[in-house]
């Protein structure tokens, strides 16, 4: 019966026999808690190139922290803890922006003819203005946020990066002495620079000594009423 098979069989650990060779040529052996599953391996490659073309679940999470890409330059002493938020929203504001005054107007106009040519261009103006203004009031908003802070030690300048109007990031060089305290009531703002506003979050800023010659102190009441 074995020569029928063509097996062979020699001393010590033996050979597989043809049958044996032919199968572990097709077939990939799993062992698992002492039991044996027997996978082809055609579905093995289908499972690697499954496993290979998977998308990472976390690319389209929002994160907080900084981007890996930057996280081996040395100059870098901040990062926002809620940049990649912020940019996503504002493209996503510039989005519906440009949708809207596009297409806003030629849907105004072909979906209610019974109305008047001024109805429809009133109708289409507000909704031009409205997701205007919101896109402004949004940029107005998060224009001082700081998105990245460069400085290096023993220099009398950073280097901060805040959003453009079209959502890309903006470098901006500033000297130390021409930080002033900021006189607005508007809201996250941490200092004032040449007429710009700009915003840090103080309480995940990690170099302290840096955090106290970014924020101007504030006169007291005594210095104010000795210049009186």
């Amino acid at each position: 019966m074995m020569k029928s098979y063509g097996s062979r069989v020699s001393d010590g650990w033996g050979q597989y026999s043809s049958l044996g060779q032919y199968l572990s040529r097709n077939l990939s052996l799993q062992n698992e808690s002492s039991m044996f599953v027997w996978i082809p391996r055609a579905h093995t490659r289908l499972f690697s190139q499954a496993s290979a073309n998977a998308v990472d679940p976390n690319e389209n999470k929002i994160t907080i922290g900084p981007p890996k890409s930057d996280e081996k330059d040395d100059n870098v002493v901040y990062y926002g803890p809620i940049s990649d938020t912020i940019r996503k929203v504002k493209l996503l504001s510039l989005s519906t922006c440009c949708l809207s005054v596009s297409l806003g107007p030629v849907i105004t106009f072909l979906t209610s003819p019974e109305l008047n040519v001024i109805v429809k261009g009133a109708v289409g103006a507000t909704v031009i203005f409205i997701s205007a203004s919101t896109t402004a009031a949004l940029h107005w908003f998060a224009s001082p946020y700081v998105h990245k802070l460069k400085w290096k030690p023993g220099s009398d300048n950073f280097e901060v990066e805040v959003l453009s109007w079209l959502a890309t990031y903006l470098p901006k060089t500033i000297q130390f002495s021409d930080i002033k305290s900021p006189d607005t009531n508007r809201p996250y703002v941490t200092f004032k620079a040449n007429g710009n506003y700009y915003f840090i979050d103080t309480e995940r800023f990690q170099n302290k000594a840096l955090l106290a010659r970014l924020i101007p102190k504030q006169p007291t009441t005594s210095s104010t009423l000795k210049k009186v």
